[in-house]
């Protein structure tokens, strides 16, 4: 794999994250505990032979930065090859290069992919979660004398709507490419992964760029199929989008069943990331916990059930964790219930509160689009009083203090806004 170039596209702003994506980049958020989004996919590469990685990144980029340093849990630390960040750029004419789209970062970076000096570009999604060998889908590529390759997975159809859907014929050549379709002809999703032969990328990119396509999966593929050979290599095990709250929390909840059907414990899957050096688990006397997974540094003395704890959280007694997923360095206080619910970082939630009560489903009144699942989202820092009761489809702001709620009962579908903090 020493000819393949791997392009991770690490931009996204997140919004349908909600409050997870505030402050960072959606791969950045943390993910089953120990690891953030883009462990896996840069994970995969290493797993698969390709050393050479160019992560671009754009939107609130710090964190997701400070996580990938010079690439060392990867093995990526390295003179020739290794990962490179490309983030957006001022050239020497003084226009500055935004990236427009997922196609449009790609382009402006064509001179890194040249004096990279490889054969196929592999351009990756930095926000899915999956665990995938690319030398076969490279493998696959070479044999159908491809000029570009797609990967797709089966989804199920009712939702073939929120994906672009391929359509193959009998050896496996794309025919066809809907875009979020009502009425599918398949059920066969993008992955959001591709393998071009270089010199094919710089064509279609320096087309699109001239016609003003921006995207790979909307506008830049589509337009390619009627004048391309291009090709879909099918995946057969666990992929998700976590582009969404619901999907995000569901993901994790997949990790903690007897037989779940992405099995980070599996020696295969072989996902790195950046550790701490923390305590083990600290389990009380009166703890209980149940098909849970529990990181490093935690100090369970409620119960935890069903639920993905990251490093650091402290669950006192009596409090209660179901359904749930908090993130690093957070307190539950004595006598607190949380409910499916989602807690960021370095948050306080007060004695004798409950997160995620009743059985209202209002959506957000916000964000409709996005909490209207019944789960509640905690923002970074926030600190909530004792007593207080949140209702589902909830968002809390991060930053928000004790001294910022009016009233201690907070209705399904609201929002608290507060000061923002720059941590993620």
């Amino acid at each position: 794999m020493k000819k393949v170039l791997a392009v991770v596209l690490a931009g996204g702003e997140g919004k349908r994250l909600s409050v997870l994506a505030h402050d960072r980049a959606k791969p950045a958020v943390p993910f089953g505990g120990k690891y953030r989004i883009i462990d896996f996919v840069l994970s995969n590469c290493i797993n698969s032979g390709i050393n050479t990685v160019a992560v671009i990144p754009q939107y609130n980029p710090r964190s997701l930065a400070r996580h990938i340093g010079v690439g060392k849990p990867w093995d990526l630390d390295r003179v020739a090859g290794g990962i490179t960040l490309l983030y957006p750029f001022v050239s020497t004419n003084g226009e500055m290069h935004w990236y427009k789209g997922t196609a449009n970062a790609v382009y402006h970076n064509l001179q890194f992919i040249t004096d990279s000096r490889v054969d196929e570009v592999l351009v990756l999604s930095g926000d899915h979660v999956y665990t995938m060998h690319y030398e076969e889908m490279i493998k696959f590529h070479r044999q159908q004398g491809a000029a570009i390759t797609i990967g797709v997975t089966e989804v199920p159809w009712y939702e073939t709507n929120r994906f672009g859907i391929m359509l193959l014929d009998g050896n496996k050549k794309v025919v066809a490419f809907e875009e979020k379709p009502s009425q599918p002809k398949s059920n066969l999703a993008s992955m959001g992964i591709y393998v071009f032969n270089k010199d094919i990328l710089f064509n279609v990119l320096e087309e699109a760029h001239q016609r003003g396509l921006q995207d790979f999966g909307s506008e830049v593929i589509p337009d390619a199929i009627d004048r391309y050979q291009i090709y879909g290599y099918k995946y057969e095990g666990y992929w998700r989008d976590v582009g969404t709250v619901e999907a995000y929390w569901q993901a994790n909840m997949d990790l903690v069943v007897d037989l779940p059907p992405f099995n980070l414990y599996d020696p295969e899957s072989g996902v790195k990331t950046l550790s701490v050096d923390m305590p083990p688990v600290k389990v009380g006397p009166r703890a209980q916990i149940n098909r849970s997974l529990v990181s490093n540094g935690c100090i369970i003395n409620g119960s935890v059930v069903s639920s993905v704890l990251s490093p650091h959280v402290y669950v006192e007694e009596g409090a209660h964790v179901i359904d749930s997923i908090i993130f690093h360095d957070t307190t539950i206080a004595q006598g607190a219930v949380v409910q499916r619910s989602i807690i960021d970082k370095e948050c306080y939630i007060g004695s004798g509160c409950w997160i995620g009560c009743g059985e209202d489903y209002t959506p957000n009144k916000d964000e409709p689009d996005y909490l209207n699942s019944g789960i509640t989202v905690i923002g970074i820092a926030a600190r909530l009083p004792q007593g207080l009761r949140v209702g589902r489809n909830c968002k809390i702001d991060p930053g928000v203090k004790e001294s910022d709620f009016s009233t201690l009962s907070i209705p399904s579908g609201s929002s608290v806004g507060g000061k923002e903090v720059l941590r993620a």
